[in-house]
C-alpha cells in the first residue's frame, strides 16, 4: 500500500501496491499493520456500501459529532465519483478547507478521511458503487452536515448536483 498525503493533515490517498501476472493482480486493500505504522486508526467496525443509480448525485457533506467521530477510508468499485472532504478541525491549520480526489473503478484508489471532517461526493457516472470502511457504528442522532453550495466552503464541481435529499440541501449554512 502507498500512502500519499494529501493538502489537509492527515488526510491520505492509498494506492494500491500490485503484484502483477498474467492473470491480472493482487493487492491489499487495507492492512492494520500499515495503518498502525502511519499512526492511522484501523479499528474497521463498520463497512458500508453506497450505490447511486444516475450520474449528477450527490451524497453528503457528512460527519458525525462526539462521541461518534469516525474515521472512514473511501473506494469506489464501479464508476466514478469526485470525492470531497473539508476539514472542519477547528484547530487545525486547514480548518475549513478542502480537497477533491476522482475515485473511480479504474484508478483504484483510496481516501483516507481522519475524524473532524466532513465528507460527500458526486457521482461522475450512473451505476457507480463505493465501500466506506469506518472505525464507529452510524449514530442517527449524531449525524451532521454541510451544504456542498456554502459560499463559505467555495466548492467548485464539474456540474450541478441533479440529485440530492432535502436533508442534505438544507443542512445549515456555516
Amino acid at each position: 500500500m502507498k500512502f500519499i498525503q494529501t493538502d489537509l493533515e492527515g488526510a491520505y490517498l492509498i494506492d494500491l501496491e500490485k503484484r502483477e501476472d498474467q492473470r491480472g493482480f493482487f493487492a491489499r486493500f487495507f492492512c492494520k499493520n500499515e495503518f498502525d505504522g502511519k499512526k492511522l486508526s484501523n479499528e474497521i467496525v463498520q463497512i458500508n456500501n453506497s450505490f447511486s443509480i444516475n450520474k449528477g448525485t450527490f451524497r453528503g457533506l457528512h460527519f458525525q459529532e462526539s462521541p461518534y467521530c469516525e474515521d472512514k477510508i473511501i473506494r469506489c468499485v464501479s464508476g466514478s465519483l469526485l470525492d470531497i472532504i473539508i476539514d472542519m478541525r477547528n484547530d487545525s491549520l486547514t480548518y475549513l478547507k478542502h480537497i477533491k480526489v476522482e475515485l473511480s473503478s479504474s484508478n483504484r484508489l483510496a481516501l483516507f478521511v481522519p475524524k473532524g471532517f466532513a465528507h460527500g461526493f458526486l457521482t461522475l457516472e450512473d451505476n457507480t458503487e463505493a465501500f466506506y470502511l469506518t472505525t464507529q457504528f452510524y449514530s442517527p442522532s449524531h449525524e451532521s452536515g454541510l451544504r456542498f453550495n456554502d459560499p463559505k466552503l467555495n466548492i467548485e464541481l464539474p456540474f450541478e448536483p441533479k440529485y440530492i435529499t432535502e436533508k442534505d440541501l438544507n443542512w445549515k449554512l456555516l
